[in-house]
């Protein structure tokens, strides 16, 4: 899509300048000076070379997207330390002989990344609640969207997360999108349905597609295809949900199609048509993108994925800046119907999230 192309170029402009920007600000550190005897190349080559090990170290020890980020960060709050210390020595008119903004920009970027790791890689529980008039008496309702099993956790972890969400005693478990990835290995996809199958909330598992599941690079690959995944969910008695409504005694559960890669996606009016309105209408649809349309219907409850929360600060807001999202995060009401969209219980290549974190939902809705 055009403004994912042009978020890439915008990155990598800024990351080819960071490189540059950081080579020259590392070389005010009073060691570097000692090290290149206060020479104009040599310490720009010590400094180019320091920025170029880091790049390395962290494209090999997380990969090389996260190698952009980390980069980018430090950037900032190089920036961001030359801008205060600029104020400081403009106020005091003093000079000082310690490169006070370098060590603290690389302490701001040590102690905020290792924030965001931690954010990313570990799992919340995030509670709703939510009331109708519908004569459902209490729901508790787990969702979570955005495993991308592999990226953060495989099979195994998947399943430890399965077993907490249990232990919370939902009565209906919904998956609205990218459960898996295009890296994630058979086996673990294997091991997560397996996982998924040994829930046994009142009324089941139910799971539609994101943009991930069906693979952007063929089985060849992850080891499995969309059909795979299929069977395997099936197998474990997950409902695949693909432009369905089914109803379950007062609940009706609908999954729609994801609008980015499935074609002839059906309007959820459309869908909806002749389902009984006393019962408490549940959707899932992986991208927050129709909240006008589906507001204009009887669905009680629209769930989404997909944004990652906003994944990293401050690019959290460029999907409702560009129009491509009706919501981040969070919960939101438009007329009759409830929205809510949730960070996701993992990640996809980035390994930080910032202003946002890794969870899971359980809605806690109450009825007559």
């Amino acid at each position: 899509m055009w403004y994912w192309m042009l978020i890439i170029i915008a990155v990598m402009v800024a990351f080819a300048l960071g490189v540059i920007y950081i080579s020259a600000a590392i070389g005010h550190f009073g060691i570097i000076r000692k090290l290149s005897k206060d020479k104009k190349w040599p310490r720009r080559l010590i400094s180019l070379s320091i920025v170029i090990v880091g790049i390395l170290i962290s494209g090999f020890t997380l990969n090389a997207v996260n190698a952009v980020i980390i980069m980018l960060h430090v950037v900032a709050f190089f920036l961001l330390g030359a801008l205060i210390m600029r104020i400081i020595k403009k106020l005091t008119k003093k000079e000082f002989k310690i490169y006070w903004q370098g060590w603290g920009a690389i302490a701001v970027s040590i102690v905020y990344l290792s924030v965001g790791y931690y954010l990313c890689n570990n799992v919340w529980q995030t509670d709703y609640m939510l009331s109708t008039d519908k004569q459902i008496g209490q729901l508790k309702v787990a969702v979570f969207a955005d495993s991308h099993i592999g990226a953060t956790f495989g099979g195994e972890g998947f399943a430890k997360h399965m077993d907490t969400i249990m232990a919370g005693n939902p009565d209906i478990v919904l998956i609205p999108g990218d459960y898996v990835d295009d890296d994630t290995t058979r086996e673990d996809m294997i091991e997560s349905c397996a996982a998924l199958g040994k829930m046994k909330p009142k009324y089941g598992v139910w799971f539609s597609y994101g943009n991930h599941d069906k693979g952007y690079y063929g089985s060849e690959h992850r080891g499995f295809s969309a059909e795979d995944l299929e069977s395997e969910l099936r197998k474990n008695n997950v409902h695949i949900m693909v432009d369905d409504v089914e109803v379950v005694d007062d609940l009706v559960i609908v999954g729609r199609k994801d609008s980015s890669t499935m074609r002839d996606r059906k309007e959820l009016s459309e869908l909806l048509e002749g389902v009984y309105q006393s019962k408490y209408i549940i959707v899932m649809d992986h991208e927050p993108n129709d909240y006008d349309a589906e507001a204009q219907t009887v669905a009680d409850l629209v769930v989404s994925g997909h944004t990652h929360g906003g994944q990293l600060l401050p690019v959290t807001y460029f999907g409702l800046w560009f129009g491509i999202n009706d919501a981040i995060y969070g919960y939101e009401q438009r007329e009759n119907t409830d929205f809510i969209v949730t960070s996701g219980i993992a990640d996809w290549a980035i390994k930080f999230k910032t202003g946002t974190k890794s969870e899971y939902l359980m809605v806690n809705i109450k009825g007559k």
